[in-house]
């Protein structure tokens, strides 16, 4: 339930004092930093129609959920900074994905794919790391979805992803 802007407002400010090393909020021009990928994203505000603060089940932490009028939603988690919904919208359904992810998910799921990649040269890439760009993709289009600029991000990815190819290729 949406109480008010300057409510809404007021709680993501609180809520990133108190979790600075997850996200940090410029309210003079309304964005959203998410501290573990060093992005940030605008917050439309007139654009929010309604605003939740929950309580995580597992670590019993607060963390805020912010709805707009596009269908989209941010939330704001520790651990994980800017959350989002993934976007299946380019690779379809997939069943390994979860609800809700945070660049931190794709960082690390990245940072798997490279580690076999470039740490072990000479073997080949297990057949699943082609779901893994998929979810990655999936998650860089709903980081996108919210405004975060994720070319970089993609073009990483899509270096790794021609690698698995060229190396799946030669068998």
């Amino acid at each position: 339930m949406l109480e008010t802007v300057g409510q809404a407002k007021a709680k993501v400010r609180q809520w990133t004092e108190r979790h600075c090393h997850a996200a940090l909020y410029d309210e003079e021009n309304s964005a959203l930093l998410d501290v573990a990928s060093g992005k940030s994203t605008h917050l439309p505000w007139s654009g929010v129609t309604a605003f939740e603060e929950k309580v995580h089940p597992e670590t019993k932490d607060a963390y805020l959920v912010l709805l707009f009028e596009n269908g989209n939603q941010i939330a704001l988690v520790d651990p994980g900074g800017v959350a989002f919904a993934p976007s299946t919208m380019n690779t379809g359904p997939l069943p390994d994905l979860p609800p809700v992810a945070c660049l931190q998910d794709f960082q690390t799921l990245e940072g798997r794919i490279e580690h076999t990649l470039y740490v072990h040269p000479d073997e080949p890439p297990p057949k699943e790391y082609l779901d893994l760009v998929t979810i990655c993709l999936a998650i860089l289009d709903g980081a996108r979805a919210i405004g975060f600029d994720v070319g970089d991000l993609e073009e990483k990815l899509d270096k790794s992803l021609r690698e698995i190819e060229r190396r799946t290729s030669k068998k």
